[in-house]
């Protein structure tokens, strides 16, 4: 896959696959790639580069400790391309049994009530650059991630069709819960 990219007044074709930061004029030097201080939690930087109604184009900035939180991508397809550093990904899909998932309360303790609804680890790993392109389907391939940055480190995001609300794709964020929690089972997500 080529795709034209144009950053920072660069404009260039280049294989996603192969890609670095070089490509897009981002250096590890860059002030949104160094480490909070102490107590602060690591601030993200987003850098929108392109959006239409069939796809979005973005950068994530992320220093060292930097968390993307557990998140939907609904009726989407993304590709995610590290083009530097070292990065864990958590990803899950949906169990398909028909269920839309099941309302309780939480945490009793809290008050919250939520949905839990099963999910299956498609990904728990560390990724270093230079490295694949990842491709998140919309019911396969990981479609809720998480990412936490190990090192200072950028991801380059292709989503197609880009959030859109009144399309009811929009970002929902999950947490990770263990199913024994609830039912003497493995792992689920609550909603």
């Amino acid at each position: 896959m080529k795709i034209l990219i144009g950053f920072s007044g660069l404009l260039s074709s280049v294989s996603y696959d192969t890609m670095t930061e070089i490509d897009v004029g981002l250096r590890p030097d860059m002030p949104f790639f160094k480490a909070s201080t102490a107590g602060k939690f690591p601030r993200i930087t987003y850098q929108h580069i392109y959006e239409c109604d069939k796809f979005s184009i973005g950068i994530f900035c992320l220093p060292p400790n930097g968390v993307i939180p557990l998140h939907n991508h609904p009726e989407m397809t993304v590709f995610s391309k590290l083009l530097f550093g070292t990065m864990h990904i958590k990803s899950y899909d949906w169990v398909k049994d028909g269920s839309t998932g099941t309302p309780l309360l939480a945490d009793p303790l809290d008050g919250q009530s939520g949905c839990v609804r099963l999910a299956k680890v498609k990904v728990d790993s560390e990724f270093t650059a230079p490295c694949n392109t990842s491709i998140l389907y919309p019911a396969d391939g990981g479609n809720m991630h998480c990412f936490t940055a190990r090192t200072s480190c950028a991801v380059l995001d292709v989503l197609g069709p880009p959030y859109c609300d009144p399309e009811g794709r929009h970002c929902q964020y999950y947490l990770e819960s263990p199913l024994a929690k609830y039912t003497g089972m493995d792992q689920c997500i609550v909603s």
